[in-house]
């Protein structure tokens, strides 16, 4: 797992960790290490703009994010290429599942009204590892929808999901994570290999 100090209560798992939504051995493992509970909130991710605020573990129904301001909820949402994000402010949390629909429905703007909604503006933000322009092949679709062209090491038309997530996150302090999914073998990558595998983002507040 991947720990950083901007946020304590953040973790981004590797695939060797296990898809902790469904596993309950990898759950278990993980919770232990981490010293949180074991029963997660967690939802049906669909490429969209949502995210729920939730009290409580459990399944939240459709959406890719979610928001709390209840201490020891853990909230978990799953990747394998797209962008896990992690957003704090000082009472409360969010994780958010970004792909390049999600980035262009603005679910991270949606994330960050959740918070000036509940009264507590977002402050930092930390971008998890995800595919990176090197290796994001994509049609000129892609482009027009999310912005920030780039190119891959083989030299065609990509998209740098980090920098449009930048630009959305706007002036909060943001830390990255700098892993390519596609490129290092410890991360789960559907551009890989079309795994079915996820790795976990978990946050929580203490």
């Amino acid at each position: 797992m991947i720990r950083s100090g901007a946020i304590p209560g953040v973790a981004f798992g590797h695939l060797a960790d296990g898809d902790a939504r469904t596993d309950t051995r990898a759950r278990a493992r993980m919770a232990a290490e981490l010293g949180i509970p074991t029963e997660w909130a967690t939802v049906s991710q669909v490429h969209g703009a949502v995210v729920r605020l939730v009290d409580a573990p459990g399944h939240a129904g459709d959406a890719d994010g979610l928001i709390t301001q209840t201490p020891g909820v853990p909230l978990v949402i799953a990747t394998a290429d797209c962008v896990p994000i992690a957003i704090a402010g000082e009472r409360t949390i969010a994780v958010v599942h970004a792909g390049w629909r999600g980035i262009a429905r603005e679910i991270v703007p949606n994330a960050l009204d959740r918070f000036r909604d509940l009264g507590d503006p977002a402050t930092v933000a930390i971008v998890g590892p995800h595919i990176g322009s090197c290796c994001y092949e994509v049609g000129e679709d892609v482009v027009a929808a999310v912005g920030h062209p780039g190119e891959t090491t083989w030299g065609t038309t990509s998209v740098d999901l980090r920098a449009a997530v930048h630009t959305q996150l706007g002036s909060l302090q943001i830390e990255d994570i700098d892993e390519c999914t596609m490129d290092e073998d410890a991360f789960a990558s559907y551009r890989r290999n079309g795994t079915s595998e996820r790795q976990v983002t978990v946050a929580w507040l203490s």
